[in-house]
């Protein structure tokens, strides 16, 4: 088994495995942003009831909202025998998102990295998009997915009708006693020329299938007697834009299936294969130690890797004198263009259209009162001004503030606590408190909450800095421990002890 990609995936990418990204007073101190029962302008908590078919001699309804991290990790730990559990999201299983890269490239199978949210047990799943929520009835409107083809892909815009091929879902409404919203984030294109239409993501398995295909297809057509010396060199060239976790990773992946299986196939090829990271920050892996990403940029040299940073990308088109090519222009770089057979793109985040569409709807929930005489007072939910993310307290419970605050005022305002609504993963931020949107995250506030719920305890862990042998070890034995189920656990040791003895499939279907 080759280490390259472990080594600099583990010694910078996922530096922090488990529970060490969150410092572990945080959530022991049990002191959220604002104290549950305080007042509002004018506005106090009532007590809250149970909803729709939820009696309250009966299970309280849990619904989730998303299968990525947070939501799945948030269902699995949850205990059944307390809690019913719903969850609605627009796919049918949970991809383990650090062994994407990996399925990209032939080392693991795309199965050995999915599972299904229905073997969690649930008591009911419902496949769509959660188009509105009712704070105030506790309903959430939900809009039917039959399309799994559309939901395995990485989204950059909200999805409509018309992306359902003129086939809108059926609408239907599902209460809830305790909403978890874990919708996740789309892919930020920053607005620039042509991401969308040519550059490919890598966050859904749809996304890894699209990249494995491309990446051999360029080496076939650079194969080709009548591919010029000019076009192979832009065919062969792998931009990777982004130098957080993701895209280092991938760039170690392709790397590896390079020097391992392609050399040995194609070693006509091999003087004009380049792979080169953009990033527009002075350096890459930016929320991690400046030593390890400091040791992924040494390794990259040693590798023949190229990191550019603080390069701006500009534009992409197509190249209409290669087919099969793509065209890059970089500010820095002036008139002179730069050629690909591949662009991947893996910076920035935006947010979920229902987190925009939420944040601003105004609304009187149930369990808000007036005053007196006074009516209910509007309130919406405080956000993130910079990001758009929901603003949680130290308990993960969303925070509201009056309708009528500014946007620039959202974070100096006063807030209160939205009663029986949380959320965790990327469409949301703990309020004063600055962590990274990876996996690990999303997973440790899912485990959190969770366990909170169920009146356990919460045990925060700390995981010393590590690179080199002893990050790869412990890079792959934190994956197969992670592995949500028994048989991911005995597929992907498999699929690495296959790739190793026998190579990567690199075969096209």
């Amino acid at each position: 088994m080759t280490i390259t990609s472990g080594r600099l995936a583990a010694a910078a990418g996922r530096r922090h495995v488990g529970n060490a990204l969150v410092p572990s007073g945080l959530y022991n101190s049990g002191i959220a942003a604002q104290p549950r029962g305080s007042d509002l302008g004018g506005v106090r908590l009532a007590s809250t009831t149970p909803v729709g078919d939820a009696k309250p001699n009966k299970k309280q309804r849990v619904v989730v909202l998303g299968s990525g991290w947070a939501g799945y990790g948030f269902a699995r730990m949850l205990d059944p025998k307390k809690f019913e559990r719903i969850v609605i999201s627009p796919r049918s299983y949970f991809v383990f998102t650090p062994l994407l890269a990996g399925t990209a490239v032939g080392t693991l199978e795309f199965r050995a990295v999915l599972e299904s949210v229905r073997r969690l047990g649930l008591d009911k799943f419902h496949q769509g998009w959660a188009d509105d929520i009712d704070f105030a009835r506790k309903t959430i409107r939900v809009e039917a997915n039959t399309s799994d083809d559309l939901a395995s892909r990485t989204q950059t815009t909200a999805v409509t009708s018309s992306d359902l091929q003129g086939r809108e879902g059926d609408m239907f409404d599902v209460a809830y006693d305790k909403l978890i919203i874990a919708v996740g984030s789309y892919a930020q294109t920053f607005g620039i020329e042509g991401v969308k239409e040519y550059a490919n993501f890598l966050r859904d398995i749809g996304d890894a299938r699209k990249i494995r295909l491309k990446v051999l297809q360029c080496f076939e057509k650079a194969a080709l007697p009548t591919t010029s010396k000019a076009d192979r060199k832009k065919l062969l060239h792998f931009a990777v834009v982004g130098g957080g976790p993701t895209g280092i990773e991938f760039a170690a992946e392709l790397h590896d299936l390079i020097r391992d299986d392609i050399r040995n196939l194609y070693p006509e090829l091999m003087e004009s294969v380049a792979i080169t990271v953009y990033d527009i920050a002075p350096k890459v892996l930016p929320m991690f130690d400046q030593t390890l990403a400091n040791y992924a940029m040494e390794t990259f040299r040693r590798e023949g890797i190229a990191v550019k940073t603080e390069h701006h990308l500009t534009r992409i088109r197509r190249d209409e004198s290669c087919e099969g090519c793509l065209t890059l222009n970089i500010k820095e770089y002036g008139n002179k263009e730069v050629h690909a057979g591949i662009v991947v793109w893996s910076t920035g985040l935006m947010q979920n259209p229902l987190i925009q569409k939420m944040g601003d709807k105004a609304f009187s929930p149930s369990d808000f009162e007036g005053q007196g005489d006074q009516p209910p007072v509007k309130v919406k939910l405080q956000r993130d001004w910079q990001t758009g993310s929901v603003l949680t307290d130290s308990h993960l419970q969303v925070r509201v503030v009056p309708n009528e605050t500014r946007a620039d005022q959202v974070l100096t305002t006063e807030s209160t606590a939205l009663p029986d609504v949380y959320a965790i993963g990327d469409c949301s931020i703990i309020h004063g408190l600055s962590l990274p949107a990876t996996a690990q995250v999303a997973s440790q506030k899912a485990t959190h909450l969770a366990k909170r719920l169920n009146q356990g305890d919460v045990d925060m862990s700390q995981t010393d800095d590590l690179k080199g042998w002893a990050a790869w070890v412990l890079w792959r034995t934190a994956y197969l421990t992670k592995s949500m189920s028994v048989r991911n656990k005995i597929m992907v040791p498999v699929y690495w002890a296959m790739s190793w003895l026998f190579g990567r499939d690199i075969a096209r279907f």
